[in-house]
């Protein structure tokens, strides 16, 4: 049976808010959570941005639920190794709870240590061999790695989980859905595209665990509800690279001037009637995900719950 989680948008939310909602997410009836990790919003409007890793520490005393994040990029902005540490710290401290979601990233939060933002192939070699380089240091073993991207001198951790932390790869195109397949141990992605999850199936994924996520938001009308995904994540309708490509939230805030009200939130169930809900996500289950999680857009989070809890969740079960 499928698992459904919530989705905690360190974009909107401050930490403290972040782990109240964690809490709500769990006496709500969701099974576990994702995290975003980034350095910038993608608009000011949306205006929070805290450090993953304090936040993911906080939440892991708050509540027994799993927690992955949604997704880490390991590549530029924080060396591998660090990264490492810091997985494995979270996995210790979480008795195994926890699954390190990883990307390629985007150069609104890579561009701050670097700005030559590699090409996406170049970007995925640099995934490849930094997950290479984590897994090694998982062993416990003094590493020395001298590699096309990254080099390690004699490190070792000695803070280790019991089992290393899966480490789950997002991919939205054909050459990152089969690295996922080839060396992941889970698939994320936030489109229910059954084509994706039969290529990451069929590339080596197996029956290993699918991921999805999507943005909703409830309001008391559905009109109320279009306008703040609008207000706040217009960028969910700015099509091709651009995610990828541009540097700073005043880049997306102009491209977003030609996004429309319901370009923003195609995809995303808006409003009271929890069917509108259901429908969008039994399309990931449709699709063949195995765990699907939700984020509520904007401030009525504590109504979202109780809706979800009363008036989704039920229905999805």
């Amino acid at each position: 049976m499928a698992k459904f989680g919530y989705f905690l948008s360190s974009e909107e939310h401050g930490p403290k808010e972040l782990v109240r909602q964690a809490k709500l997410a769990e006496q709500a009836g969701f099974e576990a959570l994702w995290i975003s990790d980034h350095f910038h919003p993608w608009l000011d409007e949306q205006g929070q941005s805290p450090f993953v890793w304090s936040v993911i520490g906080a939440v892991a005393e708050a509540t027994s639920l799993p927690i992955t994040t949604a997704v880490t990029c390991p590549l530029v902005r924080i060396h591998p190794a660090i990264i490492a540490q810091a997985a494995a710290t979270t996995a210790a401290l979480t008795d195994g709870r926890f699954r390190l979601g990883v990307g390629t990233g985007e150069a609104l939060n890579e561009h701050i240590i670097d700005s030559r933002w590699p090409p996406a192939e170049e970007r995925l070699e640099m995934l490849e061999e930094a997950i290479e380089v984590m897994r090694e240091l998982w062993s416990g073993k003094l590493v020395t790695h001298r590699g096309t991207h990254y080099d390690v001198d004699t490190a070792r951790l000695y803070t280790l989980p019991d089992e290393p932390p899966p480490v789950y790869i997002s991919g939205f195109g054909e050459k990152s859905v089969q690295l996922a397949g080839r060396i992941g141990d889970g698939y994320i992605s936030t489109g229910p595209s059954a084509d994706m999850v039969s290529m990451f199936r069929t590339s080596g994924g197996g029956d290993k665990t699918v991921q999805g996520g999507l943005k909703v938001c409830y309001a008391a009308d559905e009109d109320t509800a279009r306008k703040t995904v609008h207000r706040l994540w217009p960028t969910q309708g700015i099509q091709g690279e651009a995610a990828q490509l541009l540097p700073l939230p005043r880049h997306f805030e102009q491209l977003s001037q030609m996004v429309s009200v319901e370009d923003a939130s195609q995809g995303s169930p808006c409003g009271p009637d929890p069917e509108v809900h259901v429908k969008v996500i039994k399309e990931y289950l449709d699709a063949g995900f195995d765990e699907v999680y939700i984020s509520q857009i904007g401030q009525e989070q504590d109504a979202f719950f109780d809706f979800y809890a009363k008036e989704v969740l039920p229905r999805l079960r």
